[in-house]
């Protein structure tokens, strides 16, 4: 079974009109229907000008749809990572329009796909892939600006090539189901390429809630695609599933939830490492505490001073790229992550650019500095704020009191940053803290927001 079907592939290959591809509820789209729901946007995409289109969807059968129309119009998609209306406008430098499954009510040039429930028959040839297409995607950039990531569609093959090689025995059989949406790499390469390169039928719908995954029907297998956050919630006195496999990735699942997630689930989960930038680098089968990870077949890191290197068959340049995590090595080049070097952030396994939070938090009424920083409150990670404020906003504070302020500042934030990077602890100081170099020591930072006993 860990023979890989490339993209190319997904939808001329000799295989059955009849063939699953996704479900949602009872209604289940087929081989067929993808076919003809492709080539029908092909057609739209082509009466439309403009070369990069941004992906923005909640159905990922729809994704895939929108997806295979882009490239093989002969386009560029381009997945911003979310769909609100507010930072599209925004970045409308970036694409020349949106492909979406919702009524956004975004200015530009939109097209909502749909699925017509129709399968093709005696259907044209669809244009071929340009052998050079590839999939824009934009990630937290250290200077707060979202980072360009350009994704060659051979690159996302291989990687799928690669886990097949890892993990395809234990997939066989299985129907693939993620708490991740397929708007970020991990999501877009476990959601969609993994099972379109497997044969696998995959759920089109997100699961937020353990109440979800609970309730799939037992008369299929599932392989779960999750994050920490998701496992960290499990809500143990619900009936489990039939999974036979737990993936998650974004972040270091703690022993405790690894147990706690065997225990009901009655499978131990696979973690991998890697990111947007460099692809998959690692995994490791949590059995016990404190396993550490091992590279994938072709990835070598290096550690040359305080750089650590990523050399991978994932990464183009032959160089690598640096990590930005701290990693600690033993004897069989096997490691364990330490910590994090830039100001990218992770909490709940979503990478959190502190730079765009300080800008945002510029641009509310009345702030003349701004520095955002993690804040740990019983266990659980949440964003701190810390600003200096004009003579008339400091009044306002003094005069409404914090709370109404904060209630404020968090209602104009909402259009911009996603919830979990909304500060949550405020703390407001007649000037930034500096050390000799006029340089913030983020450590001193951290200090202002110590519980008092």
């Amino acid at each position: 079974m860990n023979q890989t079907l490339p993209l190319a592939q997904w939808l001329s290959a000799s295989r059955a009109n009849e063939t699953p591809i996704a479900w949602l509820d009872e209604h289940i789209w087929t081989l067929g229907q993808l076919r003809h729901d492709v080539a029908a946007q092909v057609s739209i995409l082509q009466q439309h000008e403009g070369d990069r289109w941004a992906l923005c969807f909640e159905n990922s059968y729809l994704f895939i749809v929108g997806l295979l129309a882009t490239l093989h119009a002969g386009k560029t998609p381009v997945v911003p990572g979310h769909s609100r209306v507010s930072l599209l406008e925004e970045q409308r430098a970036l694409f020349n329009g949106v492909l979406t499954d919702q009524a956004l009510t975004w200015s530009g040039s939109l097209i909502q796909v749909q699925s017509t429930d129709q399968s093709s028959e005696n259907q044209p040839p669809l244009p071929t892939l340009d052998p050079a297409s590839h999939i824009e995607l934009f990630t937290s950039g250290s200077t707060g600006q979202p980072r360009r990531i350009i994704k060659p569609i051979a690159s996302l093959d291989r990687e799928a090539s690669l886990l097949a090689e890892r993990f395809a025995d234990r997939l066989t059989g299985c129907h693939i189901v993620a708490s991740v949406p397929p708007l970020h790499l991990y999501g877009l390469t476990f959601r969609i390429f993994l099972p379109m390169a497997l044969g696998l039928p995959l759920h089109a719908a997100m699961l937020h809630y353990t109440e979800q995954l609970a309730t799939l029907a037992n008369q299929h297998q599932y392989a779960f695609i999750s994050s920490p956050a998701f496992l960290k919630r499990l809500d143990h006195q619900l009936t489990p599933p039939p999974v036979n496999m737990v993936i998650s990735a974004g972040g270091v699942l703690p022993w405790e939830n690894v147990a706690q997630t065997a225990s009901w689930l009655g499978v131990w989960p696979d973690e991998i490492y890697g990111s947007t930038e460099t692809g998959i680098l690692a995994w490791r089968h949590h059995q016990q505490p404190d396993v550490t990870w091992q590279p994938f077949p072709g990835v070598r890191i290096m550690v040359n001073a305080d750089e650590i290197r990523a050399i991978s068959p994932l990464i183009s340049d032959r160089h690598g790229l640096l990590l930005d995590d701290i990693l600690q090595f033993d004897d069989s080049g096997r490691f364990q992550i330490t910590g994090r070097r830039d100001r990218v952030v992770k909490i709940e396994e979503k990478r959190i650019s502190l730079c765009e939070i300080e800008q945002r938090l510029l641009e509310l009424e009345g702030v003349r500095e701004a520095a955002a920083l993690p804040v740990t409150r019983g266990g659980r990670q949440g964003i701190g704020a810390l600003l200096v404020l004009e003579d008339h906003a400091r009044q306002q504070w003094q005069q409404m009191g914090g709370k109404a302020l904060e209630i404020s500042w968090r209602r104009a934030l909402r259009p911009w940053l996603e919830p979990v990077t909304i500060p949550r602890y405020w703390r407001i100081v007649d000037e930034m803290p500096v050390n000799s170099m006029n340089k913030r020591v983020y450590a001193q930072l951290q200090e202002l927001f110590h519980e008092t006993p």
